[in-house]
């Protein structure tokens, strides 16, 4: 997970939940949100290269239909097209002296980081 500034200008990584057990992971999520008072809720979607949706985003669709009932009413919640993020988070990850194996545990974080930028960009008219 990832959360922006108080201003909404830069996303910082907050944490990695596991997502094994999805209940679990939904319960955390929720707590996070009720505990950062969030307001905008970004759920990175698989896509293919092309644009076309696979299986994966079925999963991430069902896995919000799991976390919607545990989050308030009023967060509102928005679908961005992941394809790349954990590509380009490698790539800054390595620009700052980190490699694949000691990037392992911060990895979707950083991941989450470039999703919910990209999130703010495009709101801000940046993109």
């Amino acid at each position: 997970m990832a959360v922006s500034d108080d201003l909404g200008f830069l996303a910082h990584p907050l944490e990695t939940v596991p997502g094994g057990d999805s209940e679990k992971a939904a319960a955390r999520i929720a707590e996070l949100v009720r505990l950062r008072r969030i307001e905008h809720l970004i759920v990175g979607l698989p896509l293919h290269r092309n644009g076309e949706e696979g299986a994966a985003v079925g999963r991430v669709r069902e896995f919000v239909k799991i976390l919607r009932p545990l989050l308030p009413e009023a967060l509102a919640i928005h679908e961005v097209d992941e394809h790349r993020t954990t590509v380009s988070a490698m790539e800054k990850l390595h620009a700052a002296g980190r490699n694949a194996k000691n990037s392992k545990g911060i990895i979707d974080m950083a991941a989450a980081v470039e999703i919910l930028q990209s999130w703010l960009d495009a709101r801000a008219g940046m993109v």
